[in-house]
């Protein structure tokens, strides 16, 4: 016999309305879950755990105002017991693995969202971690692999504003040798082809970000 099974509350954070909105729907078709909040930044994300403390918070992890890294680490230093799972639209983000470091017991691609995203609530709801097998190899691969030092991400923000070489030697106070070194190792520990995939990867992963 099945005992009574309390519903699972969710509050979902993310800038884009149509994803608050898809979750909102696929949830709507299952009886145990329903989503109790939903909030478009970091800042009303806190406000709104504060006020609900919902079982399962899916975060999003680049939003305006507060990021959802930044979110979750004061979520989790108030309420440790919080258990959040982090909304990505790339595979390897760094962000994502920013995210997991703060606290986030849960990944979920936005692409996957409909597949994956009620297995996922209920494993959290369980107090259980929930990581694709695929996607947890990933992010192994790439707390290795995405290590670019200090230095290299400056370059690559650098080739991203628009720098030539001749410019980022000029304006790191190095030899343009010594500018082509670092973009050798950035491109091949980012498996970039050439200067604007890697600036692509880059800006995919959260390592850096474009200007406005």
């Amino acid at each position: 016999m099945v005992g009574f099974k309390k519903t699972i509350t969710v509050l979902v954070v993310d800038d884009h309305p149509l994803i608050r909105e898809g979750i909102t729907a696929v949830v709507g078709g299952f009886e145990d879950i329903s989503v109790v909040g939903e909030a478009s930044n970091g800042l009303e994300a806190i406000r709104l755990y504060r006020a609900m403390q919902p079982d399962v918070t899916l975060m999003d992890v680049q939003m305006p105002e507060l990021n959802g890294i930044g979110a979750i680490s004061s979520i989790m230093s108030e309420f440790p017991q919080a258990r959040i799972a982090v909304l990505t639209t790339y595979r390897g983000d760094v962000r994502a693995l920013q995210a997991i470091k703060a606290g986030a017991r849960g990944y979920l691609l936005k692409s996957t969202l409909r597949h994956e995203l009620i297995e996922t609530i209920r494993a959290l709801a369980a107090g259980k971690r929930h990581f694709p097998p695929e996607i947890a190899a990933e992010l192994a691969a790439h707390i290795d692999q995405d290590g670019l030092s200090p230095r290299e991400v400056q370059v690559l923000q650098h080739v991203a504003d628009g720098l030539s070489n001749k410019e980022l030697a000029v304006a790191l106070a190095i030899g343009e040798d010594t500018v082509k070194g670092h973009l050798s190792k950035i491109m091949d520990k980012l498996g970039a082809n050439n200067r604007t995939h890697a600036v692509i990867l880059g800006v995919q992963r959260g390592i850096i970000e474009l200007s406005q």
